[in-house]
């Protein structure tokens, strides 16, 4: 029997795609919103494709507004939008 693949919806283009594709955005217990690129941090998490236009979907779409149920202020936005420039692999 094939080993089942974790599927995740991307915020930003609303497609399921296999979560190891995925970036993961993660809301920590403080508050904080950063990308966990190995998908161990802890807190509240949403997907988004590794494609800065989808991020601007999410954003356009308030996405991540929705799964983490608060208001992103500008910076958080500009933060996110320079680590996935980045590629910050260490998370």
């Amino acid at each position: 029997m094939p080993k089942k693949i974790p599927l995740r919806q991307c915020v930003g283009c609303r497609e399921m795609k296999p979560k190891k594709e995925l970036i993961r955005v993660v809301r920590s217990p403080e508050g904080a919103v950063s990308l966990d690129f190995k998908g161990k941090l802890p807190g509240r998490g949403a997907y988004v494709c590794p494609d800065p236009a989808c991020l601007a979907k999410a954003r356009k779409s308030k996405g991540l507004e929705r799964a983490f149920e608060t208001a992103l202020p500008p910076e958080v936005w500009e933060a996110l939008e320079n680590q996935m420039k980045g590629g910050d692999q260490d998370g």
